[in-house]
């Protein structure tokens, strides 16, 4: 083997070597800073909490990074990842939506079967749910078997801003994310671990559309953070009440190589705890493996749309009006409005 080869498979690794060892530290660090007790979900927690603001003033500060790498893919939104032939990987995806006037759930069922099953996934998160929800956020961050993506800060339609306001949706997050991490690495049970925070990323690199809605404005400005726009090309529908969790497991199962599936773990994936199990159970036995979306646009050449939708070109501008108008009473909501 030439020499040059053995260098590569040498560095390749020591890489794993190093990933290796950081995520048995972020291991060890979730498990003393949380009793089991305290990862698992609450009664109720799922639960969104009505007319309340507590959490509607976004984050103040600055970026603890400003500068930030402009990602090197085309502008556009990602759908899928095209894989090499005989790999069968798919990224699983939950959005963590809170609006303002209210803090949205925490779907604890669904997270500990995740943690249960070693099973890997991202979640899009909102900056406000962060905030409300900022020692969930801590655990999530803190498993090596998740990562977090930016999912704007409140929730808002992004077709519909420019300017500063635009702007704030998208670097608010960040910010959010920034501040909650700093203070996990002050806490006692991280510092006595220092490595365990090489695991957990600085900052966010992901960015999800609320609506699954956006512009060439939006686009622009998501890239210019620094963030890789990422959408799904599996929508399980799962905010709609009615979409059972059969519903839920059979949209799952069109998942092929490369497939991004979309599903909420905010209180609003009515029937998704029951689904999950069920669907990754069969997945797997279809030879199918789950890794995050960092992992999944690694393995492979990301498929760029120029907009964004949900199953078609187009599906989604009809949230410009809905955006508009007065909320309606929850049970009369459109079935996707919390994507």
């Amino acid at each position: 083997m030439p020499a040059r080869l053995i260098r590569l498979f040498a560095i390749a690794a020591a890489v794993a070597v190093v990933g290796t060892n950081a995520s048995v530290a972020a291991e060890q660090t979730l498990r003393a800073c949380w009793t089991p007790t305290e990862l698992a979900g609450k009664p109720g927690e799922n639960v969104a909490r009505k007319h309340t603001r507590t959490f509607d003033a976004p984050s103040d500060g600055w970026l603890l990074d400003p500068k930030v790498a402009l990602p090197d893919i085309p502008l556009g939104a990602v759908r899928r990842v095209s894989l090499p032939p005989g790999k069968k990987l798919i990224a699983l995806t939950f959005d963590l939506c809170e609006q303002p006037g209210e803090i949205a759930g925490y779907d604890g069922d669904i997270i500990d079967y995740l943690r249960r099953e070693n099973v890997k996934a991202t979640f899009f998160a909102g900056g406000k749910w962060m905030r409300s929800h900022e020692e969930r956020t801590q655990q999530l961050m803190g498993d090596p078997l998740f990562e977090i993506g930016n999912h704007s800060e409140a929730h808002r339609n992004l077709r519909l801003l420019e300017g500063a306001k635009l702007k704030n949706e998208v670097v608010g997050p960040q910010r959010a994310y920034e501040a909650i991490r700093t203070r996990l690495s002050e806490t006692q049970c991280a510092i006595d671990r220092p490595a365990a925070m090489q695991s957990v990323a600085p900052r966010i690199t992901l960015f999800r559309f609320p609506y699954g809605a956006c512009n060439p404005r939006a686009l622009q400005e998501v890239r210019d953070q620094g963030l890789t726009a990422v959408q799904w090309d599996i929508s399980t529908g799962d905010p709609a009440p009615e979409q059972s969790s059969a519903a839920i497991v059979r949209a799952m199962l069109r998942a092929k190589p490369g497939s991004i599936i979309l599903n909420h773990a905010n209180g609003r994936g009515y029937h998704t705890a029951a689904a999950i199990p069920i669907a990754i159970e069969k997945l797997r036995k279809m030879g199918f493996q789950f890794v995050t979306v960092s992992e999944l646009l690694a393995a492979g050449q990301p498929e760029i749309a120029p907009e964004c939708y949900d199953s078609r070109p187009g599906d989604t501008n009809r949230y410009d009006n809905i955006a508009r108008r007065p909320k309606l009473p929850p049970q009369k909501q459109p079935g996707s409005f919390f994507q």
